[in-house]
């Protein structure tokens, strides 16, 4: 499902405008965005967690060369759903 599938999806069943829809799915996503680079997770009951998930330094290989490399420690974005949302997900 694409952004502009979720947005005439909420249209249809809403009434609301496509442009207004659009607006709200737009500044949602800025503002996850926004919370998760100031270090903020972001928890929606019943829905999940938008959290960030710190990465230790490793090593690598490149097996190409045969060369080592070092991935330096780093922070990524991740989503952890929700207990109700998961089990559901699971029995369909």
């Amino acid at each position: 499902m694409t952004k502009a599938d979720i947005v005439n999806e909420v249209a249809k069943t809403t009434g609301i405008e496509k442009a207004q829809v659009l607006a709200v799915v737009e500044e949602f996503t800025s503002v996850v965005k926004a919370s998760l680079i100031a270090g903020k997770p972001v928890y929606l009951r019943g829905f999940g967690s938008f959290i960030i998930k710190h990465r230790a330094q490793k090593a690598a290989r490149n097996i190409t060369r045969q060369t080592t490399l070092t991935i330096p420690a780093h922070n990524i974005p991740a989503f952890k759903p929700s207990k109700s949302f998961l089990n559901a997900v699971k029995e369909k």
